[in-house]
């Protein structure tokens, strides 16, 4: 029961880091077409997004089962 509780937690969490993920998608794609001046803000969020994707990376990989096993 352990684990298929953990499993949920991850997919839970994974579900919330992609959700943020399409969020900064779009505040970054509004900013650039308002043209936006404050480039260091498009950048901190760019940061945000990258290390957000290594992140879903990383957990979509600890959720495939190992094939080898």
């Amino acid at each position: 029961m352990d684990f298929e509780d953990d499993r949920e937690q991850q997919l839970r969490w994974l579900e919330a880091l992609r959700t943020e993920h399409r969020d900064l998608d779009v505040a970054i794609n509004h900013l650039l077409s308002s043209r936006h001046h404050d480039t260091m803000r498009i950048q901190r969020l760019k940061r945000r997004k990258l290390k957000l994707k290594d992140a879903i990376h990383k957990l979509e990989g600890e959720l495939i089962p190992d094939l080898d096993a």
